[in-house]
């Protein structure tokens, strides 16, 4: 049955992307580039030729979005689709709806690039009186999880990869080698911990990858899910690279 092919990609560029926010687990929309961005993903998979069985995603809608425009160009909206917090971007805690370059401004890209870019450092937690605080927390969706007791007030690379690696091996794994195809469309980090998995990358390896948003990656895994290819983007390339360019100049202060 091996070798397996599984398909993830970053939702395209959110509201919030576009201004240039932290912007974590609030439920930003696509922007307008952002469900081009979407589109041609789906269209990229639907000229190599692509089809799923199963598709898994986060409970936020740039995610979801993103997947339905995907499953619109590929002629799959009927695809079976689940969704979980688990896929869900890292949580930004306090820094939720700052804007980055103003925050760069204000603390030093130094700083910053700590906040976004170190593995097992956190950003300042998000307090009840944060703006967003009660929206994110209180919000219907996550009535079957996190627990409000676990319910995190920030995140870490680090921590993001401990509630989405479970959710990988005891869900997405038994999948995989059931000879299912996969597709994944989730967010920045979520997706970073799952290559950092696949590719036993370093702490320090994974937080210079950036996944840029809307151009889907294909791994080819062997039996034991090693990859024999790893990060194969879909697209043109010269798109992929202004794209990578782009997520990397975010934390940078105008």
């Amino acid at each position: 049955m091996a070798p397996f092919k599984i398909v993830m990609v970053r939702h395209g560029e959110s509201e919030w992307n576009e201004k240039n926010l932290f912007c974590g687990w609030f439920d930003a929309n696509l922007s307008e580039k952002g469900k081009k961005e979407a589109e041609s993903a789906g269209k990229a998979l639907k000229d190599s030729g692509y089809k799923f069985d199963v598709a898994y995603t986060s409970v936020l809608t740039r995610a979801q979005n993103t997947l339905q425009a995907v499953l619109n160009e590929i002629g799959q909206t009927d695809l079976p689709v689940v969704k979980t917090w688990r896929l869900n971007e890292r949580h930004y805690g306090g820094l939720t709806g700052l804007n980055k370059a103003e925050t760069a401004a204000k603390y030093g890209e130094e700083q910053v690039a700590i906040w976004r870019r170190s593995f097992d450092i956190p950003p300042p937690p998000m307090e009840p009186d944060h703006p967003y605080y009660d929206i994110i927390v209180k919000d219907p969706r996550y009535a079957e999880g996190p627990p409000q007791d676990q319910f995190p007030k920030f995140e870490s690379l680090k921590l993001t990869i401990e509630r989405t690696l479970p959710f990988w091996n005891e869900t997405i794994v038994p999948q995989i080698k059931s000879g299912k195809s996969i597709l994944i469309a989730a967010h920045g980090n979520s997706l970073r911990g799952i290559v950092k998995h696949l590719d036993q990358l370093s702490d320090e390896q994974i937080m210079k990858l950036n996944l840029p948003t809307g151009i889907p990656f294909v791994y080819t895994l062997d039996e034991n899910l090693h990859p024999i290819k790893s990060l194969e983007f879909l697209g043109d390339p010269e798109t992929v690279k202004k794209a990578v360019e782009a997520v990397a100049a975010q934390g940078k202060a105008k």
